[in-house]
């Protein structure tokens, strides 16, 4: 975790520090594509940065407790930068998730980034989590530029977000589901890029193109 006097360059992507995530796999593949990447909850450094990303393992409700307590909230609603949520990361970004983690809570409030929400994933059936490889039919997002329609990344999750208008990708697994999400700089994908090999470094190399200092 960095401090405020940490120096970080016009092109450094910062990995939110949000004390419930492994942030090690997410930093390490940044790592490998020779990239400037720091993990900090610091106020100042997070808007400073290129780019920003939101990681996310557990529940929402543990998750979204984590950033109130750690002051992240108004923040990451005040960046301007490209903004890229990873998993629950990206459902983090919506309005509201069913998953409340075993909560008397009916939902939780999330970043309202994003105007969609997550609920249960209808696998009809199939095993949950959805856990393994799947194929994702892309848009022409600057995030899927050079990936093609049918490629394989990694999932695991139990809850979605529906097909919308802010839906960027999709696939299925039961049902169709939004495979990523987004409005203006904010966006997300529900799979594992720093899990997903070279289709999944490829949208990591395309997330690091935007936000490029002039």
């Amino acid at each position: 975790m960095t401090n405020s006097t940490t120096k970080i360059s016009s092109d450094t992507t910062v990995i939110l520090d949000t004390g419930c995530a492994n942030l090690s796999s997410v930093k390490f593949a940044f790592e490998r594509l020779q990239a400037d990447v720091i993990v900090s909850a610091d106020h100042k450094v997070i808007k400073s940065a290129a780019r920003v990303v939101l990681p996310g393992v557990g529940t929402a409700g543990a998750a979204m407790d984590a950033l109130v307590n750690r002051d992240l909230v108004a923040i990451i609603k005040s960046l301007t930068q490209p903004v890229m949520g990873v998993c629950l990361g990206m459902q983090m970004l919506t309005q509201k998730s069913l998953e409340h983690g075993g909560r008397t809570d009916k939902d939780i409030d999330c970043l309202g980034l994003i105007p969609t929400q997550v609920d249960d994933l209808d696998s009809q059936g199939l095993p949950l989590p959805h856990m393994g490889w799947n194929q994702i039919s892309v848009t022409d997002h600057p995030l899927f530029q050079g990936i093609p329609d049918g490629s394989y990344v990694y999932f695991v999750h139990s809850f979605k977000a529906p097909i919308s208008e802010y839906t960027i990708a999709t696939s299925q697994y039961g049902e169709q589901f939004s495979a990523a999400i987004g409005k203006d700089n904010f966006f997300g994908v529900q799979f594992h890029p720093e899990k997903s090999a070279a289709i999944g470094s490829k949208i990591l190399q395309n997330f690091l193109n935007m936000g490029k200092p002039a």
